[in-house]
């Protein structure tokens, strides 16, 4: 074997080899490596974009927990406001129910006085006229002297 003609053909085979590899083996190899790559490029571009995204939630959601928290506050407000009107217009109201409840027991209780001395006349009139009777030993006849009796009891 001759030295020339093994290197010759080496030479063949490995630019044969080259060629077959360089027009069919790295082409697909290439478009993998670039698809990859691509892959790889959308997918941290992807992630920024995600962070840009949840750094804009996260404000809206700071600026809407404000907003809540605000209405919170004002309807806190106004629900305290609107427990003082009520508690005033129930001061109010037990205090009008107060008067009044006074008003009829100042009345009846007038009423009971009138009645108590009306029936304290009558029978101031009766002891007087059996006072009377005992005095005169003799019985007064109340019939025949009514006019006499109700003047007693105006007196009175």
């Amino acid at each position: 074997m001759n030295l020339n003609a093994t290197l010759f053909a080496q030479f063949v085979v490995f630019f044969i080899l080259a060629g077959f590899t360089m027009k069919f083996v790295w082409p697909p190899l290439i478009k993998a490596l670039d698809e990859r790559a691509k892959k790889i490029a959308d997918g941290l571009a992807a992630a920024d974009r995600g962070k840009a995204d949840l750094a804009a939630a996260e404000k809206r959601v700071q600026a809407e927990l404000a907003t809540a928290r605000d209405e919170g506050q004002k309807r806190i407000g106004d629900a305290e406001k609107r427990a003082q009107l009520i508690i005033e217009e129930a001061k109010k109201t037990a205090s009008d129910e107060a008067a009044r409840i006074i008003a009829n027991a100042k009345a009846d209780a007038e009423q009971q006085v009138t009645k108590a001395r009306e029936e304290l006349r009558g029978e101031v009139a009766t002891l007087a006229v059996k006072g009377a009777e005992q005095i005169l030993k003799r019985e007064v006849n109340a019939a025949a002297h009514a006019d006499l009796l109700n003047q007693l009891k105006t007196e009175l």
